[in-house]
């Protein structure tokens, strides 16, 4: 990789249901995937209200019957266990050629991490790590919840930030399969927080960590819907 390598940034500014982004996600891999030295791509969006199921993720931790979820219920192909998403919560999804980033996932995450923790600590808060999980903690509560997936060492999916949103949807799982563990939104530390205000946070930090510039999309490079 080089210096100022960049990627396109596709930008949401209403909620976004989760078919119509995996859509997106695999119109951008797809075209990754046929040119392999062509132009990354990001998205950033906030979700309709949903619950996700990782490949191999376990519908026991699903605190209600999967044949009549209370929300939209999507099993996708990433990592990880049950995570949910709603208004107020960041999710940065990187449509990214690994192979220029060290074709090592564990890598991956850990760059990813360290982007939500870098955007922690221009809010004076001290994002954590917990040894053997993936994800970002403060005090003891989850904030950022990671699940990827790739193919051909094209990336999809990515990070789930809660900003501000209504954590009242996690009560419905085992958020990530992880029972005893809180979940936390940094409104809960920084009152009247809102997820507009880190858009731009989240992107510098993921801009600093993977060395990319962020560029807006050409008319050629559109995405249905966006």
């Amino acid at each position: 990789m080089t210096l100022n390598d960049s990627a396109i940034l596709f930008e949401a500014r209403r909620p976004v249901s989760f078919p119509r982004a995996w859509v997106w996600q695999r119109t951008l891999r797809d075209r990754l995937l046929r040119d392999p030295d062509g132009p990354e791509a990001v998205l950033l969006l906030e979700h309709e209200p949903c619950y996700t199921l990782g490949r191999g993720a376990s519908e026991a931790h699903l605190r209600f019957d999967p044949r009549r979820p209370p929300l939209p219920l999507h099993r996708i192909d990433r990592g990880g266990e049950v995570t949910h998403h709603r208004p107020g919560q960041l999710v940065l999804y990187p449509v990214l050629n690994l192979r220029r980033h060290g074709a090592d996932l564990h890598r991956y995450l850990r760059s990813l991490e360290a982007v939500v923790i870098a955007v922690l600590a221009g809010l004076d808060l001290r994002g954590e790590r917990i040894e053997g999980l993936t994800g970002v903690w403060l005090e003891g509560a989850k904030v950022a919840a990671l699940g990827v997936g790739a193919k051909r060492w094209i990336s999809q999916h990515g990070l789930a930030l809660n900003v501000c949103c209504d954590l009242e949807g996690f009560a419905a799982i085992v958020p990530c399969g992880l029972a005893g563990r809180r979940v936390g939104r940094l409104s809960d530390w920084r009152p009247g927080l809102e997820a507009e205000a880190l858009r731009r946070p989240l992107l510098a930090a993921f801009r600093q960590e993977f060395n990319l510039s962020l560029r807006p999309p050409e008319p050629t490079e559109t995405l249905s819907g966006l």
